[in-house]
């Protein structure tokens, strides 16, 4: 069942306008996690679709959720890859339509395990500003934004805009001279950073985590690498406790998941 967002969410404050509705089917505690944005074309290339997956399933076992457009291609790679239950994915339709329809079982999965938002009221079909508004909220609700392929005039290159608005890290692959032309731009113009190295990128979230570990929000906020005392404030002895378990470790005032 469609249900509206009451609480507010500080992250959407970098829109230039705070949505006046948001819909959503799922789970709302993802939105307190750590998130990525990962957005790129609609027909990736099989380099593109390997290194977007790997990139995906490494930040959710990291705890970080993967926020995407829920459109084919690199968004339904970035979804998948993170797992559904580790995934939001914004639309530009209402939430009674699933679409695109090859996407159908993909968004039916992250609506019961993982999170679908929406700023349109049921029945609304997509259009093409839809989409616009779409990347806009996309691109705020992540802690960056990761464009793993763009042409240089496509929606992805307008989420960049959006992301060099809000003062955003922009993350890009490296490709070839001849192929992603708007991330090869964005990298010669310094308004992005190429992942030279996946695994030494994703380290910056901590390690992948065992899957005994307890998920919650002490979990989610030390991956966020506070400091001690912002942890003791908020968690109390939970600190030491994770800190002699081994879940977490403190080197020079913060915090770490193990």
């Amino acid at each position: 069942m469609t249900q509206v967002v009451t609480s507010h969410i500080d992250a959407l404050e970098s829109m230039k306008k705070y949505p006046k509705d948001l819909f959503y089917k799922g789970d709302l505690t993802l939105l307190k996690r750590p998130k990525v944005s990962i957005v790129g074309t609609r027909r990736p290339s099989n380099y593109t679709r390997q290194c977007t997956y790997t990139i995906a399933n490494a930040l959710a076992k990291r705890g970080v959720c993967v926020v995407s457009g829920g459109a084919m291609g690199v968004d339904a790679v970035a979804h998948a890859g993170a797992g559904e239950s580790n995934t939001i994915a914004v639309v530009a339709n209402g939430l009674d339509i699933r679409y695109p329809v090859i996407n159908q079982t993909l968004i039916a999965d992250i609506e019961k395990k993982g999170l679908i938002l929406s700023q349109f009221n049921n029945g609304f079909r997509a259009t093409g500003w839809s989409f616009v508004v779409r990347n806009e909220l996309v691109v705020a609700l992540g802690d960056m934004l990761i464009v793993t392929e763009a042409d240089l005039d496509s929606g992805s290159m307008r989420s960049v805009e959006y992301a060099l608005k809000m003062e955003k890290e922009i993350w890009v692959l490296p490709h070839r001279l001849d192929e992603s032309l708007g991330t090869n731009k964005l990298l010669a113009e310094g308004k992005a950073k190429a992942i030279q190295d996946i695994d030494v990128f994703v380290s910056r979230f901590g390690q992948a985590v065992q899957s005994d570990i307890v998920k919650d929000d002490f979990f989610y906020f030390c991956q966020t690498s506070p400091t001690f005392d912002e942890a003791i404030v908020k968690f109390g002895e939970r600190v030491y406790e994770a800190e002699l378990e081994g879940t977490i470790t403190i080197h020079n005032g913060i915090v770490s998941v193990r």
